[in-house]
């Protein structure tokens, strides 16, 4: 089969592979139909994330049609359309009991790399390193999906890939950022970030109740798309205002209620700082640069919560502990629980509460992956979301 797969930095090859194999008897077989390239998947482009062996395959969007299931596998059969959660989760163990999927416990084979890194490891998650399981990423013709007995979702035939496949991750991922920041009636919410996953915590904020949301980015496009598409009501461009002082104006001197990170490692912000944590971390100093995380920190109300849901990869530098614990702030974070959403935003979906397919800007042959993920840094010609279909 065809796959897309990671060479080094900046080296994305699409070549041919051996078919997945059931392994065991709890995993599926899936055709890919469509598959995305995110936001997170550039930490791994740009050399970011540790682990990574030449030759991997990258993807952890991705939906299709099951072509093949273990004999434990009972929830779907052969010929099911499938979306499938980028963390694998067992269902079993402390952490999928309490819905932190994330968190599964025994997905992980590598965990041993994790807890050397992190202290504990998280779930094994699709194309992402082998510290988090070195699994085989959805950028291919076909994908083994373990524990297909509690992953993937079928989803109703009526409905288009564009309109499920984010399912996969991001709309989750932006839905579960919003609702960390604990939203009342009123509430004021500014997310750092008009990526994809920016995108989808502005339009969840709303969904949630919020009555304003402030959009932060520097990219003219992905502003509009925040105003236009996604609901923000006021807009930010921070290489032309100074977004402290602005947020302050926006908000009678209070700040915002919730403060939504959706950037993370690669965070990019006017002025020497930036500078400062670019040679920190050519020197392995630091391995994330961390400007909206701090100005989020910074910005949040007395009292009020951030909330991370932008990747980070390890260590950040000039971290202002001194103003989240004098504040009193609550800071929460985490790769999403996919598991836990999925039916609540399908039924969103349904509903027409959401079309989360406005993101997309652009489709291509899977043949095309690495232009896509050129493009999709650069941000040329508008692009704001690659999905890359096998047919």
């Amino acid at each position: 089969m065809k796959a897309n797969c990671w060479h080094g930095k900046h080296d994305m090859r699409v070549q041919d592979v051996p078919d997945p194999k059931i392994l065991s008897s709890r995993d599926a077989i899936v055709k890919i139909t469509s598959t995305a390239i995110c936001g997170s998947d550039l930490h791994l482009y740009n050399g970011f994330i540790p682990t990574m062996e030449k030759g991997d395959i990258l993807g952890h969007e991705f939906m299709g049609e099951i072509v093949e299931v273990g004999k434990d596998v009972h929830n779907i059969k052969v010929g099911d359309r499938v979306v499938v959660p980028f963390p694998i989760a067992c269902g079993a163990c402390g952490a999928c009991r309490a819905q932190a999927y994330s968190l599964c416990e025994n997905s992980n084979p590598n965990a041993w790399m994790a807890e050397k890194f992190m202290g504990y490891s998280p779930a094994g998650l699709f194309g992402y390193s082998h510290m988090l399981g070195g699994f085989a990423g959805g950028q291919a013709e076909y994908a083994r999906v373990p524990f297909a007995d509690v992953g993937p979702l079928k989803v109703p035939d009526g409905l288009s890939d564009d309109k499920v496949l984010f399912l996969s991750d991001i709309l989750p991922t932006g839905y579960m950022g919003a609702e960390m920041c604990d939203i009342k009636p009123g509430d004021t919410i500014a997310v750092w970030g008009c990526g994809p996953v920016g995108q989808f915590a502005i339009a969840s904020a709303k969904l949630l109740g919020a009555e304003r949301v402030i959009a932060i980015d520097r990219v003219p496009e992905r502003l509009a798309m925040a105003e236009q598409r996604a609901g923000a009501t006021d807009v930010i461009n921070y290489e032309e205002q100074e977004v402290l002082a602005a947020l302050k104006d926006m908000t009678g001197g209070v700040g915002p209620d919730g403060c939504i990170d959706a950037v993370g490692t690669e965070a990019h912000m006017p002025g020497p700082m930036y500078g400062y944590d670019r040679m920190k971390q050519a020197l392995m100093l630091e391995t994330d640069r961390a400007f909206a995380l701090r100005q989020a920190i910074r910005a949040c109300r007395n009292g009020g919560t951030v909330s991370v849901i932008g990747v980070y990869g390890g260590f950040i530098d000039k971290f202002p502990m001194g103003s989240l614990m004098n504040r009193s702030l609550t800071l929460r974070s985490g790769q999403c629980h996919v598991h836990r959403y999925l039916k609540p935003l399908l039924e969103r979906i349904e509903k027409g509460d959401i079309d989360p397919s406005f993101v997309i800007s652009h489709h291509l042959n899977l043949d095309d992956a690495p232009q896509g993920y050129d493009m999709f840094l650069h941000k040329a010609d508008a692009c704001t979301k690659v999905v890359l279909t096998t047919a």
